[in-house]
């Protein structure tokens, strides 16, 4: 019997892989199943490479590029990444001296933007037209998400004028329970909507919204307490991570020749310990710099302030030069002055070098299973807000998380001893309160005899 010839057998897989042999992600087999020719991320056919196709097709290959267009293409990002970084570097100072409020503004578009960028690459056009209220699910959780975290913030920080307000008091006091509801309003809205045919795109949907939402913008929110701490907490970070960068790139085009991890084949081993070096000694120059003003190591009690006015405060001991001994055999001195904060900022620049930038690699590994460049196109010439954020994430949760264990000072403030009273006084122990306070400050010689006698026969029993 002969052999049989040019006979092609029909592969099971062969309709959920593409042209290059992978394995098609979620959202490319679904949209390629609904949806004729080569859709492009939104939605568009692809005709430029339906007619390169064609090309080939007539002429045997492709039209090389020459040299001189590829340069001018190289030439022209360069200069366009350059425009902007300029721009954005000007405009983060700029924020950063006007005062905290315009910084948070700036975090605050950053957890939306990012958030935007992230549930787009898992959305699938077609199905989002048929499922009308699924955009609308992953928006309304985000608000709510935000009223929560900020709410939280604002309650914690501003104690002493959000709990003396008639209108306030009562959604300080009830807002974790009015969230909640807010929250239960929005997953019952989930559940309802659900269609038979779409489940499984729905739950997807409904769990890489929360996926975003814990890693954008809960992350975010302990960056905005940061700033409430002082704009050290957040400055510092951030400056770390930029720098690392900077010289992870550095290091590595100079010397880098082991390959660091395969998920970004261009990170070298040389470049990640170089970076590491060169972050803790700008880290320690950048710390000794930012200890000199109040605007940066003080809390925030004034919104309205800025560079120019500045804050007051008693710093943290943390700033304060203490003096260490060194052992008696040691040649050079007996003893040296140094603020705690120079031990802190070795652990930060540590964690910028080593950890953080698992960030980007997690960024990375995310692109490249839904085959993606870059998260969005945000910012010409450098990608998507995610893409210059994704470090910054993990490094402002850590300098929460450090700050708090062993940095900050925990004492009595106006903001806490008025919760106490609101909440766990009755209106006749608070009139006690007022009382004891008032003959307190008499007999220290702050209030007059005159203010005493109006205020005791004017408070209602």
């Amino acid at each position: 019997m002969a052999p049989r010839r040019n006979v092609t057998f029909q592969h099971r897989g062969s309709q959920s892989t593409g042209v290059d042999g992978r394995r098609q992600s979620m959202s490319e087999a679904s949209e390629a199943a609904s949806e004729p020719g080569s859709p492009t991320r939104n939605g568009k056919l692809d005709k430029s490479s339906r007619s390169d196709r064609s090309d080939k097709h007539e002429h045997g290959h492709a039209d090389p590029s020459t040299p001189a267009s590829e340069y001018e293409k190289k030439k022209q990002t360069f200069i366009t990444r350059t425009i902007w970084t300029l721009a954005m570097i000007g405009l983060f100072f700029a924020a950063m001296a006007a005062g905290h409020l315009y910084i948070i503004g700036i975090v605050t578009a950053v957890q939306v933007i990012s958030f935007k960028e992230v549930i787009a690459i898992a959305s699938v056009p077609s199905r989002a037209r048929q499922l009308r209220f699924t955009k609308s699910l992953s928006w309304y959780f985000l608000a709510v998400t935000m009223y929560f975290l900020y709410g939280e913030s604002i309650i914690y920080y501003f104690k002493h004028i959000v709990l003396v307000d008639k209108v306030l008091l009562p959604l300080a006091t009830h807002h974790r329970f009015i969230s909640f509801t807010l929250y239960i309003i929005g997953f019952v809205f989930f559940v309802g909507s659900l269609q038979k045919g779409h489940y499984r795109y729905q739950f997807t949907h409904f769990a890489w919204t929360h996926m975003a939402l814990y890693l954008i913008v809960v992350q975010a929110h302990f960056i905005m307490n940061n700033i409430f701490e002082g704009m050290i907490w957040f400055f510092l970070p951030v400056s770390l991570v930029i720098t690392n960068d900077i010289f992870a790139y550095i290091c590595g085009i100079t010397f880098g020749r082991t390959q660091l991890i395969k998920l970004s084949p261009k990170k070298t081993v040389e470049g990640f310990v170089g970076a590491w070096v060169m972050t803790i000694l700008f880290g320690v120059g950048l710390t000794n710099v930012l200890m000199r003003y109040k605007y940066f190591i003080c809390p925030v009690n004034d919104l309205g302030a800025n560079f120019w006015t500045g804050l007051e405060c008693t710093p943290n001991p943390v700033f304060t030069p203490h003096t260490y001994h060194f052992p008696s055999w040691f040649p050079f001195a007996d003893s040296v002055d140094i603020a705690p904060m120079q031990f802190h900022i070795l652990v930060f620049a540590t964690f910028a070098s080593l950890i953080a930038p698992f960030g980007g690699f997690f960024a990375s590994g995310l692109k490249r299973t839904f085959k993606i460049k870059d998260f969005g196109e945000s910012i010409p010439g450098h990608g998507g807000i995610t893409d210059r954020m994704d470090c910054q994430f993990i490094m402002g949760f850590f300098a929460f998380m450090y700050y708090q264990s062993f940095i900050a000072v925990y004492k009595a403030s106006v903001g806490s001893v008025i919760e106490t009273a609101i909440t766990g006084l009755s209106p006749e122990e608070q009139l006690e309160v007022i009382k004891g306070l008032s003959k307190y400050l008499f007999n220290q010689g702050i209030l007059s005899e005159k203010v005493l006698h109006c205020l005791g026969p004017n408070l209602k029993r």
